[in-house]
């Protein structure tokens, strides 16, 4: 985070301000997550299935057209397809 920053031209102490700042919201984000995932079982289920969400859709959304634009195949595709489906496997194993 800080070296994409840093080549762009901010100072230093900018930098470390918001690499900081950063680490605060994780770490509040963390414990808000054990504090609500103690719940029970099925808010865990319901986080983690959000998360997972989400990832999916960073990838499929973000990630997934990059790629196609520096390979120009098929590949991205099925390496996204077979992915999901291991994916899917270890869950039910």
């Amino acid at each position: 985070m800080a070296v994409p920053m840093k080549n762009g031209g901010i100072s230093p102490a900018r930098v470390i301000f918001y690499v900081i700042l950063s680490g605060i919201t994780t770490g509040i984000g963390a414990f808000l997550g054990a504090l609500i995932g103690g719940i029970s079982k099925e808010v865990i289920a319901m986080c983690l299935s959000f998360a997972g969400g989400a990832m999916i859709y960073i990838v499929s959304g973000e990630l997934t057209p990059e790629a196609n634009k520096l390979y120009q195949g098929r590949i991205t595709a099925i390496g996204n397809i077979i992915g999901l489906l291991l994916g899917i496997l270890a869950m039910n194993l």
